[in-house]
C-alpha cells in the first residue's frame, strides 16, 4: 500500500476527532472525487464527518466536484511542513497543481473546513 493510500485511509479518523472541523462543517453534505495521479477516491461528507473514502476505480461514479492533481504535487501538499506553493490549496489551484471541476459551491462556500480536512493528513503524517 502506497504511503498516500495510508494517509487517505485514516482521512476520516483524523477529521472525526476534531469536533471543531466536524462542527464548522455541520450544514455540508457531498460527495467529492480526490484524484491523485491515476487513483480516484470518492469522499462522502455528512454534516461535517467524513462518512467514507473509497478507492476506485469507479464505473461513472457520481461526486458534486473533483479536486485533481499529480500524486507527487499532493505528496508534497502532505508533507508536515509542506513547500510554498504547496502549502494551500487555492497555491495549488495558482501554480496549476490542482484542477477543481464540477459545481464548485459546495468547495468555495466551505473553503475553509475543506483546507482543514485536506490539511489533515499533515499531522498524522508527523505523528506517524
Amino acid at each position: 500500500m502506497q504511503e498516500d493510500d495510508f494517509i487517505l485511509n485514516r482521512l476520516a479518523d483524523a477529521v472525526n476527532r476534531q469536533e471543531r472541523l466536524v462542527w464548522r462543517g455541520r450544514h455540508l453534505d457531498t460527495v467529492f472525487l480526490l484524484e491523485r495521479g491515476g487513483d480516484a477516491y470518492l469522499i462522502t461528507v455528512s454534516a461535517g464527518r467524513i462518512q467514507s473514502v473509497r478507492k476506485g476505480p469507479f464505473v461513472m461514479p457520481r461526486w458534486q466536484f473533483a479536486l485533481r492533481a499529480s500524486a507527487e504535487d499532493w505528496a508534497q501538499f502532505w508533507r508536515p511542513l509542506p513547500p510554498p506553493g504547496f502549502h494551500d490549496l487555492m497555491a495549488l489551484v495558482k501554480f496549476r497543481r490542482l484542477r477543481a471541476e464540477g459545481d464548485l459551491y459546495p468547495l468555495m462556500s466551505n473553503l475553509l473546513y475543506f483546507k482543514d480536512v485536506l490539511a489533515c493528513p499533515r499531522a498524522e503524517g508527523a505523528s506517524s
